[in-house]
């Protein structure tokens, strides 16, 4: 709750929608981690994911090389989300924290796919709140547009006349990607830090 409160200040009053894709189940022989596996991204895991191009909290250029040094939860949204993405981030960084506790050292990422008013400054802020940790990226729009088709993300800016406080209709999956392998999963709203952290490890264990 202390997270939650601490980001209130970035949060419009008005809710959004998000999430506009899905995954189905899929087994397979050939993968290493079915064990740890609910469910698969149709198409495959191997189209999600690779590299990009972001500026960092001291509006510094960094790569997926840069960023993605450790297990990583990769969640794009925004800072002046007003309820769903506050939500995310804080379960994701619960999840980071009870990873902790297990001896399991996994990065929260945090990427804006609103870039005319996450500035490096606010998105670093931001980041910061929900957890020391957590890596917070913003960029041009190409930039970021080029970032959220490699993780075949949804994102679409709502035209309601105000140029200031406006939202940003857009998907709501929290990504597990490893150093050497990517993408490997995905992580629905539902799933609660503990789950999430289970599945982690188990992803971990197996690398």
């Amino acid at each position: 709750m202390q997270r939650l409160a601490a980001i209130a200040s970035f949060a419009a009053l008005v809710a959004i929608s998000g999430g506009v894709w899905y995954a189905t189940q899929r087994t397979g022989s050939d993968d290493p981690y079915a064990q740890c596996r609910t469910s698969k991204v149709a198409g495959g895991s191997e189209q999600i994911g690779g590299s990009f191009n972001l500026l960092n909290k001291a509006g510094e250029a960094v790569t997926d090389k840069d960023v993605i040094t450790k297990p990583s939860l990769v969640y794009f949204g925004y800072t002046f989300c007003p309820d769903v993405c506050p939500f995310d981030v804080a379960r994701n960084a619960d999840a980071v924290d009870e990873l902790d506790a297990r001896n399991y050292d996994v990065t929260p990422v945090f990427i804006s796919i609103d870039p005319e008013r996450d500035t490096p400054e606010v998105v670093g802020e931001f980041s910061e709140l929900i957890h020391e940790r957590m890596i917070g990226l913003t960029g041009t729009p190409k930039q970021v547009k080029a970032a959220s088709q490699a993780y075949r993300t949804y994102y679409r800016k709502q035209e309601n006349g105000d140029p200031d406080y406006y939202l940003v209709d857009h998907s709501t999956f929290t990504y597990l990607v490893l150093p050497e392998a990517g993408f490997v999963d995905f992580f629905r709203r539902e799933v609660t830090p503990e789950e999430m952290a289970d599945r982690v490890a188990c992803y971990i264990d197996a690398s």
